[in-house]
Parts: structure tokens; C-alpha cells; sequence
């Protein structure tokens, strides 16, 4: 059986970017065929086991012809096989996209079309340029700007666009730049007619120039600005000044490692690249359940003997009571125990469970939870306490000494995940690493263990360091790093916020 070939467009670059039904496709393909201007990270959609062909189709440099992607794409779909093909902004805006459904409906395969949004409207969005305004610009006019306008059977009446009197946008046209512009002068444009050259749209390497078109070329060869570029033109250029909005956030073009674990690591990565952080993803560990439960589910077979149940991490939450529920047992059975937290995210955690806290500490360390407690009589209650294999021991320690009796078990181990390292390694080579960010005092000893142990130094030189707390700073500091960044609020939002703070201050 012939399979189905599904055309879609990957939007410009800002991976939010992509429709619904777009990662829909992603996520269902056996076969995903990307552009270099697809942004990876649409690929984590991806199933597990699905085949990734990359494409090319990077300014000249095409690792595949169109003729072999488009024979590529009917290969695969007469395999019997889900093909979507990936492109970049929107398929059939000077996407070639027409020609590739020609191929498949050349070869009788069943296809869908799933619009992107192109780059010739997001780019400029992202600059502060409206395309049309009421006071401004009536029409826009996309246009490629592959064509030289010096060509004699040019299919572009160049004397028309010129006198438009609206807006026109120019599609991957960096190289003809010079002979675009002098086109539009030679063919009665102002010479003082607003122009500007965007890069990267919608990423955080977005970069814009403005000019007119008497300094544009000039200006744009000033700042070295290459392809992939959309290049506008009009009289709405002139909003950008006051409209823009994407380059002006506090964390803009900042490079910020983060090292949380990858199933955690999601919420801090939207919040700093909401901010406009570029966010490598380093998880130097993971989180995986104890080898051996028997230990768990003993504490759980006589939960009904415990006085108080103390969580100091979602993770201890997630594990814990899980194991509790295969165990056929329910929130019901903790309905006579007092609960503890560390954390707002720990409690909101429980919450999810049907679990409240009745202690909640100020602070979100161990020595909080002993100050919390110190109100109430504890001696000789039982204390059950799951969490992270080889925590540290203040919390147990002080606890024992107020009467407790403690019984810590382990709902979790932390174990490096070095993924990714050569990335991270080759970025703080070049100096493109501004910042990297420590949760916990395992993220600080495992990034360490990921460096060459000759070069750790030399590495991080000119590096920022930010650490969620004063127990992460202090591993740090023994391990002879210096913290730059310290959150007063020891939560992912406070670490954030914290270095939002810094560059603001700094700038």
C-alpha cells in the first residue's frame, strides 16, 4: 500500500511558531525530510524510531537537488510509509512546494497541505515592521529576490513595483541587494524610501538594519549581515523604531545553559527564552527510580504506623506516590498523616495528587522545614521521608535530635546524563555560552565531570554562573567556581527572575 505525504510548513523559525496541525504531523510521520531553516527543535515531536532525512536547501549549499528530495519524498511514500516533509516558513510561498506535490501526484499519492507561517510576515512582525498601516501602506507585495533585475527576460515588472506606492518584501535577496535597489531607483522609487534587512526573524539571533534605499547596501555590508535575510521596503519601516518589541526584552541574544534534567528542564527554558534567552539544553542528570523498591514498598505495606510524610522535591512526589498507587493504595491511605514540603513547587506537586501540605517552610531548604517544625511536638513520632539518594543529612540530623524518630528512604537516584556535552564544550570554545545556571549541587558536580578536568577553567573564563540557592553556590565554591547569580527565592521562577535582575542592573 502507498502511504500518505504530508507538505508542511515549519513557520520561520520560532518553533512556537508552528501550527497544531503542523507538530500533529511531525509527531505521526515514520519519515520527516527538514530544511536547514526548520528549527530543530520542532524534531523532539518526533516519534521514537522515525526516520530523519535532512534536506539542506541553505543558500546554494544543497546537500540534496530538488529533483532528489522530490524523488526522496515519493520513494518513502511508496514504501507504504507517513512522509512529512518539513519546510521552513510556508511551503508554497517561494518554498518550491508546488513541485514537490507535483511529484506526488505524479506518482498517485494520496497528500495534505498544512500552511506555515511564512517568514515574509513573522520576520518583519518580530522587527517591530507592520507590512500595512492605514497611514502608511494599503498593499504589500512579496516578491523573490532571486531574480537580477538585470536579466533581460525578467518575469518582474520592476517599473510597477516601484510605484506601488505600498510595501514590498523581498524573500532570501541579500546577494542582489545592490541590484534590487538600484532597479527600484532607476525605475522612479525615492532614494529616501525606508528600507530594512532582516536576519534570522523570530530566532534569538535575529538581527535588523534599517536604511534607505540610497544607504541600505551599504549599511547592511557595515554590519556584516548575511542570508537568510527578508529585506523590506517603504515607508512602514519607519514604525520600527518605536513597534519594536522582540530585541528590546531584558535577556535578549544572552547564550544560558541550562543543566536541569531533561523532564524538567522545560519550564525554566520557556521562562528564560520567553525573556529572549537562547537556551542550550545541557541535562547533566537524570532522574531514575531506586534499583531495588523493597525498601519503599515496606514503608508503604505500613504507611498507617507514620505520624508525619516530608517531601523535599517534586521528584520525591512523582516516585513516591506512584509506587503508592501501583501498590492499590490511594491518597486515602496518607488521610492520617501530617505532611511537610519543601517548595512551592514541591506542594503545588501534591496538590496535583490530591495531597495539601500543613507545613509549607519560608524558605525552601532543609534547615526551614527544622525551623517550621520547631513549633510542635515531634518526639517520638514516626517520619517518614522519600527523597534523592545520598541528600544531605542536616535535615534527618535535626530532626532525630528534636525526638523524631526518622526513617529516610530512597525515592529516587541522581545520575549523570552527559548529552550534548561536545555542543556545550564547543560553545564555551567560542565564547557564545553568557551564562550557565545550576538547580542543584548535582547539576554543579556532574557539568564539572562532563569538562575536560584540564581545561575546566579556560573553559568557563568569561562564563556568568547563576545557582538557584546558597547550598548550590556553596558545591560550586568548593569545587573553586564563583558564582555571579544567586536567587533570594530558591525556585526555578526565583533563579529566573534573579538573572533577569542582573542584566538589567548590568545593562
Amino acid at each position: 500500500m502507498k502511504g500518505k505525504v504530508y507538505l508542511v510548513g515549519a513557520g520561520p523559525g520560532d518553533p512556537g511558531l508552528i501550527t497544531e496541525k503542523g507538530k500533529a504531523c511531525i509527531a505521526a510521520a515514520d519519515v520527516i525530510i527538514y530544511d536547514y531553516l526548520s528549527s530543530d527543535s520542532l524534531l523532539v515531536h518526533a516519534r521514537p524510531g522515525a526516520e530523519k532525512i535532512y534536506a539542506g536547501k541553505k543558500g546554494g549549499d544543497h546537500t540534496l537537488t530538488q529533483d532528489r528530495i522530490n524523488a526522496l519524498i515519493v520513494e518513502k511514500a511508496l514504501s507504504g510509509r507517513t512522509v512529512t516533509r518539513l519546510k521552513g516558513g510556508d511551503p508554497f510561498i517561494f518554498g518550491r512546494g508546488g513541485e514537490e506535490v507535483e511529484a506526488v501526484l505524479e506518482a498517485g499519492i494520496s497528500f495534505e497541505i498544512v500552511p506555515g507561517v511564512t517568514s515574509a510576515i513573522a520576520a518583519p512582525a518580530y522587527a517591530g515592521i507592520p507590512l500595512t498601516h492605514r497611514s502608511y501602506a494599503s498593499c504589500v507585495t512579496f516578491v523573490t529576490g532571486h531574480e537580477d533585475p538585470k536579466k533581460s527576460d525578467s518575469s518582474l515588472d520592476w517599473q510597477a513595483l516601484a510605484r506601488t506606492g505600498g510595501t514590498l518584501v523581498f524573500l532570501m535577496g541579500v546577494k542582489n541587494l545592490p541590484n534590487i535597489v538600484s532597479a527600484l531607483m532607476e525605475n522612479g522609487m525615492r532614494d529616501d524610501t525606508p528600507a530594512a534587512l532582516v536576519r534570522w526573524g523570530t530566532t534569538t539571533a535575529q538581527k535588523a538594519v534599517t536604511g534607505t534605499l540610497a544607504t541600505i547596501v551599504a549599511d547592511v555590508k557595515a554590519a556584516g549581515l548575511t542570508a537568510p535575510c527578508i529585506t523590506v521596503i517603504g515607508d512602514v519601516v519607519e514604525l520600527r523604531d518605536q513597534m519594536k518589541w522582540f530585541e528590546t526584552r531584558p535577556l535578549f541574544g544572552k547564550r544560558i545553559v541550562v543543566t536541569r534534567a531533561r523532564s524538567q528542564a522545560s519550564d525554566m527554558v520557556a521562562m528564560l527564552s520567553g525573556l529572549g534567552a537562547d537556551c542550550i539544553e545541557f541535562p547533566v542528570i537524570k532522574i531514575v527510580p531506586p534499583e531495588d523498591f523493597s525498601e519503599m514498598d515496606s514503608a508503604i505495606s505500613s504507611i498507617g504506623q507514620y505520624d508525619w510524610l516530608i517531601f523535599t522535591s517534586v521528584n520525591g512526589v512523582d516516585i513516591f506516590l506512584n509506587r503508592l498507587f501501583e501498590k492499590g493504595k490511594d491518597a486515602r491511605a496518607l488521610g492520617g498523616l501530617g505532611t511537610a514540603a519543601i517548595g512551592p513547587a514541591t506542594a503545588e506537586r501534591m496538590r496535583s495528587y490530591g495531597l495539601r501540605t500543613d507545613i509549607l517552610p519560608e524558605s525552601f531548604r532543609a534547615e526551614s522545614v527544622i525551623a517550621a517544625f520547631s513549633g510542635r511536638d515531634i518526639s517520638g513520632r514516626r517520619i517518614l521521608l522519600p527523597r534523592a539518594a545520598a541528600a544531605r543529612p542536616v535535615l534527618v540530623e535535626e530532626l532525630v535530635k528534636m525526638g523524631g524518630v526518622v526513617d529516610e528512604i530512597v525515592a529516587y537516584n541522581t545520575v549523570c546524563d552527559g548529552a550534548g556535552a561536545d555542543k556545550v564544550i564547543e560553545a564555551l570554545e567560542n565564547g557564545t555560552v553568557a551564562m550557565v545556571t545550576f538547580t542543584s549541587s548535582s547539576t554543579v558536580t556532574n557539568f564539572l565531570s562532563l569538562l575536560p578536568a584540564d581545561r575546566q577553567k579556560t573553559l568557563l573564563e568569561g562564563t556568568l554562573l547563576a545557582a538557584i540557592g546558597p547550598i548550590t553556590a556553596k558545591t560550586a565554591a568548593d569545587a573553586g567556581l564563583a558564582i555571579d547569580v544567586e536567587a533570594e527565592t530558591y525556585t526555578i521562577e526565583g533563579l529566573c527572575r534573579a538573572i533577569t535582575d542582573f542584566y538589567r542592573v548590568d545593562s
